[in-house]
């Protein structure tokens, strides 16, 4: 019995574009993220999704919200799909965090084993303690349909170094997930096997 999961990014922020980290802070989607998300919308409107399930951030929610189209499927928003949580960072230039953070900065995003955050926030660990569990539920509750789960840039690259069978110190190699791009897991008798990482082929220049 195969189960099929379609796995995004939300659509680019306003704090994208000004080079601020959100983590769980949120910024609203820009007129091009939501554009973005209709392009994705338009690639997948042929799929039957029996369950769509969003991060809480209203950046993820409002995401899925377009992608749901007119589909008769409740969003189901959860916390435990939230981006990784950034501390202190959260909020802050992406200039002055490298100015003031350099080796923290660089293993954030190339050795996330070493990763430590500044205040209050999440390792790389936690994420995957907190993100996999909730992945595995989804799995389960859905056997033999189609889910789409909305979430985020780090989430999303942790939720598939799981499932690509990678190690924590290996994720920093893996490539970027940019806005709306599309992951897609098949799972026969508990065995992943991932068709699509980071696509972007429905981006329209």
């Amino acid at each position: 019995m195969q189960t099929t999961v379609y796995l995004t990014r939300h659509g680019q922020t306003e704090w994208n574009l000004k080079k601020q980290m959100q983590g769980h802070l949120d910024s609203p989607l820009t007129e091009y993220g939501m554009q973005q998300a209709e392009w994705l919308k338009e690639r997948l409107e042929n799929v039957h999704f029996d369950a769509i399930y969003s991060s809480s951030s209203p950046r993820a929610f409002s995401t899925a919200r377009i992608l749901s189209g007119n589909r008769p499927v409740q969003i189901s928003t959860l916390d435990s799909l939230k981006e990784i949580h950034m501390g202190l960072w959260e909020g802050q230039q992406v200039d002055h965090i490298q100015q003031q953070f350099p080796n923290e900065y660089d293993h954030f995003f190339n050795a996330p084993h070493l990763y430590r955050p500044t205040g209050r926030g999440e390792t790389y660990s936690e994420l995957l303690e907190r993100t996999i569990p909730a992945l595995n539920h989804i799995l389960a509750e859905h056997k033999g349909k189609q889910v789409l789960v909305v979430t985020h840039r780090i989430t999303l690259k942790v939720v598939m170094s799981y499932f690509m069978g990678k190690q924590l110190h290996e994720i920093g190699g893996m490539s970027d997930i940019h806005p709306t791009a599309l992951c897609k897991i098949r799972m026969n008798d508990d065995i992943p096997k991932v068709d699509l990482y980071g696509d972007t082929s429905h981006y329209r220049e």
